[in-house]
Parts: structure tokens; C-alpha cells; sequence
């Protein structure tokens, strides 16, 4: 189901998740642009440690704290964070226990990474709580401080477990802050304040992927959003030529004559050597939309919105994301 102005308005978290590969984190960058623009203020949150988020807008580093990377078409604001488990951990001893100083001396002894091995699940409540705390945070004005977060979630295979911290608490804690804390993010992840957006390409492997981990969600009770499907190439050739080389009904020595007629090739065997070497990149490309058309039926079996982002001949350049950005506005992703 191809989607036009999808109501997301209510949307305050957008998770968007992906198998590796499919430009998770490009789309991310460009949904958030494309939430910001017309001057509203956008968070983009990464959790993996990677520093996609630099990467695709060409920064240093980013370190541990929210700062504003780049203005959106209609003046708003996109800010990014780039969380730090053991940075998370700290906020989260000093929130609820007082005891940031301590938790640096833990850190340095390794005790955040040893509890995170021995509960793996505690790393993401951290970071996921990070997340939520920016999507709950108020002004002075009791007005939210960003309209929007957008969160580069873990791929598509982690995600469903990445956000349901209920249960990845439930072995840690059965009371108490952890407990307390767990809730308050579960009960911004399984909102309607949230959806879980997923990233493929038109290839069998990712949107198999994309299809299971929308059931996963569903049994884990989790909102889904939307459907992106991303580095979609336009044909330009019809339809009927399209059908015809699928169907190997297509004769290269018509198209050795019409060659000959525009005077695109000599006569004889030259011709008849670039007409057989074109249809045979027709017949690829006929072969290839085939496959697509095959996978956009299977995505629309999900029931999701869909959108469709372009191929950038030019690679992901920051225009190339402004590019991306306005394609999302344009089809009412944002």
C-alpha cells in the first residue's frame, strides 16, 4: 500500500529500524530533517556507537550531549545525541540514586561493563531510557522540549527485544528504580506516541526480514509505523518492452536496425555486436523489475504505509539527504 499523507501527527518517537545494508541510519537522518522542517525541533538519537549520524552529515565525532546539527528546509532544527551506555549508566545512578561520582569511580573499575555482560538487557533500558527522557522532557513552559525524536534503532533482527524492556527487566528487577525506570520507558515504546519504522530494500532477504519483524512486534505488543522502502530505481523504458524481454520476446535484430536508422552504430556486425549486448541489459533490467514488482506485492501484504525513496545517482551527500528529506515530506511520512 503505497502512502499518502499518513496521519503521524500523534507520532512523538519514531524508531526506525532496518536490516544492515538497506541505509537505516540515511533514512533516519532524512525522516528527521523532513520532521523538523517548517520550524518545528527534532531529535536524532544513535545507540550503536557507530557515529552513522556524523558520518552522513559529514561531522566530527559527536560526544555525549544533545547539540544542533543541521537546519531544515523551513527553518527547523535537527539536534543529534549519540548515547554512551556507561554516560547513560552515570545519568542514571545520579537520577536516581544521587551518586554520579561514585558511578565514575565504578566505571573505571569496569563495573558498567560487567553488569552489562552479566544482563545484557540493562544496556538497553539505559539507552532506550535516554531515549524516552527526551521525548517526556518539558520546558519551563510545560511545553515538550522537541516535537519529535527520531532513534537509529539496532537492526531489524534486535529491534523487537531492543524495546521491550519490560521484559528484559523483569530478570534485573522486580521493584524498585530499575523497575520504576523500566516502566516509564515501556510506557512511551508501546504507546501510540510511538511508531517502529522499517527500512529495506526491493530484495528478497530484506523485506523477508522487514515482513517477520513486523510479526514480531505485533506478539511483543509494540506499535508498527511505516514501511521505507529505500535506493528505488525508476524504469525508463515501457512497460510492453519491459514484458517482452522478461518473456525473451524480444528481438535484438530490430533493435540492431533501429540503432542503424538513429546512426548510433555502423552496419553489418558492429550493429548487430551493441544490439545483442543492449538486449542483453534489458533482458537484465526487465528480469530485475520483475523481481521488484514481486516485492512490493509481498511488502503490501504487511498492510503498512509505504514510501519509496529514490537512488541518488551521486551517492548520500548532504544535498543528497535534503533530496531524501523532501521525498519523505512529499509522500506524508512527516
Amino acid at each position: 500500500m503505497r502512502a499518502r499523507d499518513t496521519d503521524w501527527d500523534g507520532v512523538r518517537l519514531h524508531v526506525v529500524t532496518g536490516k544492515g545494508g538497506t541505509g537505516k541510519t540515511t533514512v533516519a537522518a532524512a525522516l528527521a530533517l523532513a520532521l523538523a522542517s517548517g520550524g518545528r525541533r527534532v531529535l536524532l538519537v544513535e545507540v550503536e556507537g557507530r557515529q552513522g549520524i556524523a558520518q552522513v552529515f559529514d561531522l566530527p565525532p559527536l560526544p555525549y550531549e544533545e547539540r544542533k546539527i543541521a537546519v531544515a528546509p523551513g527553518g527547523g532544527d535537527v539536534h543529534a545525541l549519540a548515547i554512551d551506555p556507561e554516560e547513560a549508566m552515570l545519568d542514571y545512578l545520579e537520577m536516581f540514586y544521587g551518586m554520579r561520582r561514585a558511578g565514575k569511580a565504578l566505571t573505571k573499575m569496569g563495573v558498567v561493563d560487567f553488569a552489562t555482560t552479566i544482563a545484557p538487557g540493562f544496556r538497553d533500558v539505559l539507552v532506550t531510557g535516554k531515549t524516552t527522557e527526551a521525548v517526556r522532557r518539558k520546558g519551563k513552559d510545560g511545553r515538550r522540549i522537541y516535537d519529535a525524536v527520531v532513534l537509529d534503532a539496532p537492526p531489524t533482527g534486535r529491534v523487537a527485544r531492543f524495546l521491550n524492556v519490560t521484559s528484559e527487566v523483569a530478570g534485573l528487577a522486580r521493584v524498585g528504580p530499575i523497575k520504576n525506570h523500566a516502566d516509564l520507558v515501556n510506557g512511551v515504546v508501546s504507546s501510540p506516541e510511538t511508531a517502529v519504522h522499517f527500512v529495506t530494500l526491493l530484495e528478497e532477504m530484506p523485506v523477508q526480514e522487514t515482513l517477520d519483524g513486523l510479526d514480531e512486534l505485533r506478539e511483543a505488543g509494540l506499535p508498527p509505523g511505516g514501511i521505507f522502502t529505500n535506493m528505488v530505481r525508476e524504469s525508463l523504458l515501457p512497460a510492453s518492452v519491459l514484458d517482452a524481454a522478461a518473456k525473451g520476446r524480444f528481438d535484438p535484430a530490430e533493435l540492431a536496425l533501429g540503432l542503424k536508422a538513429a546512426g548510433l552504430a555502423e552496419g553489418g556486425a558492429d550493429a548487430a555486436a551493441v544490439a545483442d549486448a543492449l538486449a542483453e541489459e534489458i533482458a537484465e533490467h526487465a528480469h530485475r523489475t520483475r523481481l521488484e514488482r514481486r516485492e512490493r506485492r509481498s511488502l503490501d501484504t504487511s498492510g503498512r504505509p509505504r514510501y519509496e525513496l529514490p537512488l541518488l545517482s551521486d551517492g548520500v551527500d548532504l544535498a543528497g539527504l535534503y533530496e531524501l528529506a523532501e521525498s519523505i515530506h512529499a509522500q506524508g511520512a512527516a
